[in-house]
């Protein structure tokens, strides 16, 4: 029982921005890696699959359908692998994620001649200034240890003109649905994901990292200080997740 607070308090320590928050999201997304897909279409009712797929209709990839492009924290792959079966696309995606057993679970879900996975923190990505045509991020971008240099290694890697994409959880204004999504997010999902991971603390961590994360005109602003422009915003299915969409001049 002791060893469970102790990585309960580490749970917390880290969704709050401690300084162990890299060494630990690390461990436990390697270690929810072979279960991380089911637990994710499960828990959301298979509604995440809908949400990606309208951030990936925000990159605008069709301007440069041969270009290079980031799936930041990368996780299983799902976006890389979605955005490189899109009708027309010809280009390539690098998946990007420094939990490499996470890329692992990925594999196999597109070709290696479109998809790049690569094991790299969001804070150094192995990219030049400028090659990337758009970058997105799904629910990951609250798990970088530093958000505002996340932000702007990002911009550094961008195109002009280039499209940034956050999709990531958010906090519900109606009372009625915010109080079911907390009763969900901070009960249920819990005992549910600790159960069917076998990681006791991982789904305790992740509805403390979205009470953490700046909700959606915060974001927005802190994305205009890293360089971003025409920086917009707008909330999905009741507010449980939102889409930043900001341009590199």
């Amino acid at each position: 029982m002791a060893a469970l607070g102790s990585e309960a308090q580490l749970a917390d320590a880290a969704a709050a921005g401690g300084a162990e928050k890299p060494r630990y999201v690390r461990r436990i997304f390697s270690e929810i890696a072979p279960r991380y897909d089911l637990l994710n279409h499960l828990l959301s009712a298979n509604i995440d699959r809908a949400w990606r797929r309208k951030a990936i209709r925000e990159l605008g990839w069709e301007r440069h359908p041969d270009g290079i492009y980031l799936d930041l924290c990368a996780g299983t792959l799902d976006v890389a692998a979605e955005l490189s079966r899109r009708p027309g696309f010809a280009g390539t995606v690098v998946g990007a994620d420094f939990a490499e057993p996470m890329l692992r679970a990925g594999d196999g879900k597109a070709p290696r001649s479109a998809v790049a996975p690569v094991a790299a923190d969001a804070l150094q990505l192995p990219l030049a200034d400028g090659v990337v045509r758009g970058a997105v991020v799904a629910f990951g971008i609250r798990n970088v240890s530093d958000l505002d240099a996340g932000l702007a290694e990002t911009y550094r890697v961008l195109a002009p003109g280039a499209r940034f994409v956050i999709l990531e959880f958010s906090k519900p204004h109606p009372p009625l649905v915010r109080a079911l999504y907390h009763a969900y997010f901070h009960h249920v999902l819990p005992v549910i994901g600790g159960l069917l991971s076998g990681q006791a603390t991982a789904y305790r961590y992740l509805p403390r990292s979205v009470a953490n994360f700046p909700a959606g005109p915060e974001l927005a602003r802190r994305m205009e200080s890293a360089g971003f422009r025409q920086v917009r915003w707008y909330e999905l299915t009741l507010g449980i997740a939102a889409v930043h969409v900001g341009e590199r001049v």
